[in-house]
Order: C-alpha cells, then sequence, then structure tokens
C-alpha cells in the first residue's frame, strides 16, 4: 500500500486531516487528536504495543485525547514521518535507530555490528536510563525526543539463492540496508555491496531482482513476505538495534503535568507489550517462515563476521570520542550477560574482546 504514495499526496492529505477532514481546527481545540505513524502491519508487535497505548489513554483521558494509529508507512516512510514528527504535522512514529543515527551522531553506537554479547544485555543496556537517557534527549534540538525503545530482535542476512555461511559469500552481492553510514560500512567490511532503501521498497527490490538479499529479524520474512522470495536465513546476527518511539518535544512540553505523567506510564506500556508480544511473534514467524514459505536456516560460525567488522568499533569510538562512556558502559553487561547460545560465537567475542573490551 505505501509504494502507491507518493510525498506530495501525504503532505495534502495531513493538511486535510489537520484542518478539515476530521471537523475542522475548531474541533481539535476541543479534543487533541494523537496520531502515530508507523511502518508495519496490523499483525506486527508493534502495532499491537501502540493500540494498548490507544486503549490506555482513552481509558485515562477519556474526551481530552484520541490516539489515531497509522500502520504500514500510511502516513510515508519511516524518514518521511521523522520529518513529519519534527514539525509537528503528526505527533509520535516508530524510527529504525539507523534514521535517527542521521539526527544525531549518538545513535550510531547501537548500530554498531556485534555491539552486545548477548539478548540479554541487549536488553538491560537498552532498559538503563543512565546509558540510553542522553541519547534519547540528543535530538531535543531537532524538534523531537525518544519515549521509549522497542525490541527488534537480532538482525540476520536473507539471500534469494546463496546462503551466507561467511563473509565471503556477500561478495558481489547487493544486499538492502538501512539509510545508515555505520550499516554502510558494515557491508563493506563484509565485501558486500550496500544498497540503502526504504523498507517498503524491499519486497519489489527482492521481487524483480533489483537486489539480492537483505538483513532483517525473521519477522520481515512473514509479516512483510521476503520469505515469499528469499529462502536462505543465516543466523549471524550481526546486529540488535531497537527500534525507537519518537515524539514531538513541543508537544510533550506542552502537556499538562498530570497529562504528561500518564502518557509516561502508556510509553512503560507500550514497551511492555511489544517486548512480550515479539518474544511470541518471532517463533511463529520462524515456524511459518519453515513449513509454509520452505526457508532455510543457516547458522554460520560467528567468527569471520566479527572479526571483519571490529574495526568499525574504532572506527566510531575514534570519530566520536563522546561515545568511549556509553561503550564502556556497555561491556560492563557484555560481561554480566554473555552469550550462552553459541560456543562458536562466545569463543569469537572473547578473542576479539568484544564481550570485555578495554
Amino acid at each position: 500500500m505505501s509504494r502507491g504514495f507518493n510525498k506530495s499526496f501525504i503532505w495534502l492529505w495531513l493538511f486535510t486531516v489537520l484542518c478539515g477532514g476530521l471537523g475542522g481546527c475548531s474541533r481539535a481545540q476541543e479534543t487533541r487528536i494523537i496520531r502515530i505513524g508507523h511502518n508495519q502491519s496490523v499483525n506486527h508487535p508493534i502495532h499491537i504495543a501502540l493500540t494498548a497505548f490507544q486503549d490506555y489513554i482513552h481509558e485515562h483521558l477519556a474526551g481530552r485525547y484520541v490516539v489515531q494509529v497509522y500502520p504500514s508507512e500510511l502516513l510515508g516512510s519511516q524518514t518521511d514521518m521523522v520529518q513529519l514528527t519534527q514539525t509537528g504535522a503528526i505527533d509520535f512514529c516508530v524510527a529504525s535507530n539507523a534514521i535517527l543515527e542521521t539526527f544525531s551522531k549518538d545513535y550510531e553506537i547501537f548500530n554498531l555490528p556485534y555491539l552486545f554479547a548477548s539478548q540479554d544485555a541487549y536488553h538491560h543496556v537498552m532498559d538503563d536510563r543512565d546509558i540510553t537517557g542522553p541519547i534519547f534527549d540528543s535530538t531535543e534540538k531537532a524538534g523531537f525526543t525518544a519515549v521509549t525503545w522497542l525490541d527488534a530482535g537480532t538482525r540476520n542476512f536473507y539471500t534469494l539463492n546463496t546462503p551466507i555461511q561467511q563473509p565471503s559469500d556477500l561478495k558481489g552481492m547487493k544486499i538492502r540496508v538501512q539509510q545508515s553510514p555505520t550499516n554502510i560500512e558494515m557491508m563493506r567490511l563484509l565485501g558486500g555491496s550496500a544498497t540503502p532503501m526504504g523498507f517498503g521498497d524491499v519486497y519489489t527490490a527482492l521481487q524483480s531482482g533489483i537486489i539480492d538479499g537483505a538483513e532483517n529479524n525473521e519477522m520481515a520474512l512473514t509479516d512483510n513476505g521476503h520469505g515469499d522470495v528469499c529462502k536462505f536465513y543465516s543466523y549471524d546476527m550481526h546486529q540488535m538495534i531497537p527500534d525507537i518511539l519518537i515524539g514531538n518535544r513541543a508537544l510533550m512540553e506542552d502537556m499538562p503535568k498530570e497529562v504528561q505523567k500518564i502518557f509516561e506510564e502508556g510509553f512503560a506500556l507500550v514497551n511492555q507489550v511489544e517486548r512480550e508480544e515479539w518474544v511470541k511473534a518471532v517463533e511463529q514467524a520462524k515456524q511459518r517462515a519453515g513449513k509454509e514459505q520452505q526457508v532455510q536456516f543457516i547458522y554460520p560460525d560467528q567468527r569471520p563476521f566479527v572479526e571483519a567488522c571490529l574495526p568499525l568499533h574504532d572506527r566510531v569510538l575514534e570519530g566520536n570520542p563522546g561515545l568511549q562512556p556509553i561503550y564502556d558502559a556497555i561491556q560492563k553487561y557484555n560481561e554480566a550477560y554473555p552469550s550462552s547460545e553459541n560456543a562458536a560465537s562466545k569463543s569469537a567475542l572473547a578473542e576479539t574482546k568484544i564481550g570485555g573490551r578495554p
């Protein structure tokens, strides 16, 4: 559906909705409409969590605020929605961490491949406001701030014809990546050709052979149909990157204190529901992809992938020294919650010191 929209239509539609389509601006002064956009389907954990937020706000602020959730890039691509949230044309949107890196260099820390030793370490880091708080607030001057994080699992390569078992398998392949300088450099180090594009364009690009593969979590196979054309999914687990729910700064600052409190409770609910739904959704996606789409799941040795990507850690820290304290704090969680799932991964992490770099 999103591929049929263009930016001119989106802006015209938003103007109509804001000042006419819902009864005019006078009604908006009586009941504040809260518009939230995201790029996933209505079956996705993100949408389920946002509808829980919608219900919570309606229950506690009935008549004062009405929340409307727009899935499937109905309000444009993620980049479009971030810009709309900046200006206040919409109020909230879910943005990938990779896109936010273009607004604040602090976000590039979470795009580093093999940053986290385990999912437990990842979750503890993201729940630690001493670590995430300064990063979440770093876009205030850009007109928005992060209000909570959402689990997006592990990112892995999936391809049309060639299984990825080692970095050399990526040579000459055009792989869709998120629109992030860090991700583009990651693909260069791994030997592939990075092809940045919006998520809504990936299926058509795969189907037509414009790209040879992509990298994402298991949900992309089933919820977005990528498993219909890509038959190999390789668990190299190169990234654990959060999605971020961002809100217009002016909206948040202008809210009465009692309303802010209820919204903050709602944001916590979004995080809780999304993470619970994520666990169930990933298992269902793997079952469906294997049985219905005949996707083959491959478990390569992480060692060569880790070694190829390690220079990117040093490069990013050298280019942005302010990230060093955050990086060091993450390593403490890596030491406390090391990987226990894959012996080869543990060996690679130990030898390259990603799980506890000085």
